[in-house]
């Protein structure tokens, strides 16, 4: 089913279909971030990497959750967006030779997915309140929050050390 898919006829339609979009999105995260992990050499990024893994396990099983409070088979749909994002980080990381503009990359990467999950989780959580769905919103709302924090994190590590490192 693609997004303009007649299949789609109702904003609930449209928010179990984002939720299966976004939970396919977590699922190729999950499997990105150890590569991510492996390749980082500053010890501040790799510790937030690290981090943000765990967190993102506690994500899927929020979409798992609001999948089962709002009576949606928990399913995935594929998402290009998703892929393109992480096809390009990988692409990035395996033109750079020079382990600090490799960091400096992954850094970038990483927020490209922290953007495209932000925008996914705003959009739920939108969509959740205009469904009468609080109790689904506040749980999205929790990840929501958590991808903000691990971007200004990432910024942080950027502007603390890797970016001047890179240079």
């Amino acid at each position: 089913m693609g997004l303009f898919s007649k299949d789609i006829k109702t904003l609930d339609d449209l928010f179990v279909h984002q939720l299966q979009d976004v939970y396919y999105a977590e699922k190729q995260i999950l499997s990105a971030l150890p590569k991510m992990i492996d390749k980082a050499t500053a010890p501040a990024l790799k510790q937030g990497l690290e981090h943000h893994l765990r967190e993102t396990e506690e994500h899927v099983r929020r979409v798992e959750q609001v999948f089962e409070m709002h009576g949606a088979e928990i399913k995935t749909t594929k998402c290009p967006a998703i892929n393109g994002i992480i096809e390009e980080a990988n692409d990035v990381a395996g033109d750079v030779e020079d382990k600090q503009v490799l960091d400096a990359a992954i850094i970038a990467s990483a927020q490209a997915v922290e953007h495209y999950e932000m925008t996914r989780y705003g959009t739920l959580v939108a969509w959740a309140k205009q469904l009468g769905r609080s109790d689904c919103a506040a749980v999205l709302e929790k990840t929501l929050n958590e991808e903000k924090a691990a971007d200004r994190k990432l910024t942080s590590i950027a502007d603390g050390g890797v970016n001047r490192e890179a240079a």
